[in-house]
């Protein structure tokens, strides 16, 4: 199972499944992939492109479930929440929602 990914309009914008090893592994609208990512430490995540190059990382966020998504540099780029149905909405680091996600069963 992985998810689907959709920006602020409702349009998908790519999804995810899980890879071997405890990865998981992300794709643009047309199916290619663009990236993948693996556990850290202390309930991280570290998160790789196509190239294999670190991208970013996000840590658990304090209350609620969330994430704290951060860039390569350690710049805070945005936040994650979980959604009133199970899904997750997407925020930029100023609070704008950017996007959502939801399970697929595919």
């Amino acid at each position: 199972m992985g998810y689907n990914y959709y920006n602020s309009n409702g349009k998908k914008t790519g999804s995810s499944s899980k890879g071997m090893f405890g990865t998981t592994n992300y794709y643009n609208s047309s199916g290619k992939k663009t990236g993948y990512s693996s556990k850290g430490s202390f309930g991280s995540t570290n998160y790789y492109g196509s190239s294999g190059k670190k991208t970013g990382y996000s840590t658990p966020g304090t209350f609620g479930g969330g994430r704290n998504y951060y860039d390569s540099n350690g710049k805070k780029k945005g936040y994650s929440s979980p959604g009133l149905f199970g899904g997750t909405n997407y925020y930029d680091r100023n609070g704008k929602k950017k996007g959502s996600g939801s399970k697929s069963w595919f």
